[in-house]
This record gives structure tokens, C-alpha cells and sequence, in this order.
């Protein structure tokens, strides 16, 4: 069994505290990907972070090949819509075959597990609501509900303490959030690897990809290929990646022996088309 955290909190202060919990709470290995670098500039949108944890999300499932473990995505902006919630959005959970999944829900964090149609309803929780459950029982202490409820840690203070709970088989009260309700996820560039090869959100079906077939974008036109090694040094074009979930595996841009992010200056939520 294992944990993973996807995150936008995940300096090393929070990452100690955060996996330190997860491994107290759970006994498991605990892995933390951190995703929307934590910058100053005002440039920088919550929504990358949001489309980095949805492609992180389905490759960690692909990962797990549906094994009894526990992925936690977290990417919760208090500023621009994330002030319509009381404290952040929402979390929520379902399961992906012996998988317990765990996250926020307003934005595009979950817009891939959508796209592929991977559950039909999140069981969202009313914070203040499971707090107050859990103290009547006896699981926590009454000055958990403010410490808990009022936190600006939440996947801190809440979430793993919420993955312990149901981990151990214990109802937690939740509503039916539909799966219908979460954002389309957008034809865009969702994750960048180190080499700079761009992972889109897009399926081959998206693009009618084909073998030889050119396909006309904002940068230019470029030819599908199968396989990365088949792309001419120093050409780009677009393969089916290794990015994905099962045998659905998202489209990549990518420059043979170059970095596609720095060719084109893209990054993650750009788009490839007008």
C-alpha cells in the first residue's frame, strides 16, 4: 500500500509536516509531488497547479494498477474563485477500484478523472459537519472543531486525518457531488517534464492523430509520429506519450534533443491552438 500527495503546499516545512502525518496516521510510504512552483509573480494562475494535480492524479492511478493505497490532491487557492468558499474548496472523495481517492473539488483538479469518465459522483464533505461527527464519537478532542474548521492548513489538519477515518472503514456524512459539475478539462499543455517535453490534456481522438498525419497549431504545422524515437532530431511533433491512464495515453508536443517549453516559451494551461 502507499500515499501520495499532490500538492501546491510543499515547501519543506510543509512537505515534513504533510508526509510525516500521512506515514503517523496510515503506516505507509508517503510520496509528495508538489505542483504551481510557489512564486511572488502575479502572472502565475492557480489553474496551472490545478491542470498539473489533474495529469498527476491519473498517472499515479495508472501507477497503482488499481492496488489498495491512497491519492490525496490538493490545490486550494484562497484568492480569485476560491473566495466563493468559506475556507477554500470543497474536498471530496471517491474511490478508483481498490484506490481511495482524496481531493479538492472546485476548479480542474478533477477535470481528467471527468474526461475519462473514471466515477459518476464525488462524496463531498461539509468540513464543519465530519468534525463535529467525529468529536461526538470520540475520535477528537472539542477544541479540534475550531483548530480543524478554521485552519489554513485544511490538507494539513483535515485531509489526513479524513483518509485515517475511512481508511480504518469509518461513514464519514458527505453529499453527491456529480462528477457532471466539475470543469471540462481545456485543450492545453497540463504538465512539463524535466526535459521540457509538454504533456497536453488532449487524447489521440482529440486531434484524430494519425501517423503522418500534419496537424496545424499556433506555432506552426507538425507531423505525428509514433514514437519520440522516430522524431527527426531537432524536429517537433506530436506522438502519443507515456502519460496517461490504461490505454489512454495523452498526446505530447515534443522536440527531439530540445526542450519544447523553451523553443515555444509555453507552459503549463497554454494552449496549442487559436
Amino acid at each position: 500500500m502507499f500515499v501520495t500527495v499532490i500538492t501546491d503546499c510543499f515547501d519543506a516545512n510543509a512537505s515534513a509536516r504533510q508526509i510525516t502525518r500521512y506515514q503517523s496516521y496510515l503506516g505507509l510510504p508517503t510520496y509528495l509531488v508538489g505542483v504551481n512552483m510557489p512564486t511572488t509573480d502575479i502572472d502565475v494562475s492557480p489553474k496551472h497547479g490545478e491542470l498539473e494535480a489533474a495529469i498527476q492524479i491519473i498517472d499515479t492511478l495508472d501507477a497503482a494498477e488499481g492496488s489498495k493505497g491512497v491519492v490525496v490532491a490538493n490545490v486550494a487557492p484562497r484568492q480569485g474563485q476560491g473566495k466563493k468558499w468559506p475556507n477554500g474548496t470543497p474536498f471530496g472523495y471517491f474511490h478508483y477500484k481498490n484506490t481511495l481517492v482524496l481531493s479538492t473539488i472546485d476548479g480542474s483538479t478533477l477535470s481528467l478523472v471527468k474526461k475519462l469518465g473514471l466515477v459518476e459522483n464525488i462524496k463531498m464533505f461539509d468540513i464543519p459537519t465530519v468534525i463535529r461527527q467525529m468529536i461526538d464519537l470520540g475520535y477528537l478532542e472539542e477544541w479540534h472543531f475550531k483548530h480543524i474548521t478554521k485552519s489554513q492548513f485544511r490538507s494539513f489538519e483535515f485531509l489526513p486525518r479524513a483518509a485515517k477515518w475511512l481508511a480504518q472503514g469509518l461513514d464519514l456524512p458527505y453529499e453527491l457531488y456529480p462528477i457532471s459539475e466539475v470543469e471540462d478539462a481545456p485543450h492545453a499543455i497540463g504538465y512539463i517534464d524535466n526535459f521540457g517535453n509538454t504533456v497536453t490534456t488532449m487524447l489521440p481522438e482529440d486531434l484524430n492523430f494519425e501517423v503522418g498525419k500534419k496537424i496545424k497549431t499556433k506555432f506552426g504545422e507538425f507531423a505525428c509520429y509514433e514514437r519520440l524515437k522516430d522524431i527527426p532530431n531537432g524536429e517537433t511533433a506530436f506522438i502519443i506519450g507515456s502519460w496517461g491512464l490504461d490505454q489512454r495515453r495523452w498526446i505530447s508536443f515534443i522536440s527531439q534533443g530540445q526542450s519544447t517549453a523553451k523553443k515555444f516559451g509555453v507552459k503549463v494551461g497554454d494552449t496549442l491552438f487559436e
